[in-house]
């Protein structure tokens, strides 16, 4: 695991997500909340396979994640397999409350996973 990412992702809520716009070729930043395990992050989007930065990962799987000052490039796989999401979504409501979870993040289809090595 690349340790300065590793280590300020520890306590954290939330990282910041950089991908590539499917249409514009740009660079498109957003927060997003992940849960690390093992050597990776695992995001949920908010909406699903309907959420427009899960599309542009389905085009260009290339990120990045930044946090405090450090960041990661890694290729992003994104997670169909309904038993794999759902033990994702387990993780991120014991992360962030079962009930926060829930009432933000309508729809869970779908994950990406990135790894940090």
């Amino acid at each position: 695991m690349t340790n300065a990412i590793g280590e300020a992702l520890s306590g954290v809520r939330e990282v910041e997500l950089t991908v590539t716009g499917r249409r514009t070729g740009r660079q498109i930043p957003r927060p997003v909340w992940f849960v690390q395990h093992d050597d990776n992050v695992f995001l949920v989007p908010v909406t699903g396979s309907d959420t427009q930065w899960y599309k542009n990962v389905q085009q260009t799987p290339m990120v990045e994640l930044a946090v405090d000052g450090a960041s990661l490039s890694s290729s992003a796989t994104p997670i169909t397999d309904s038993r794999q999401v759902a033990d994702i979504v387990a993780m991120f409501r014991d992360k962030y409350g079962p009930d926060e979870f829930d009432s933000l993040y309508p729809k869970h289809d779908v994950a990406v996973q990135v790894p940090l090595g």
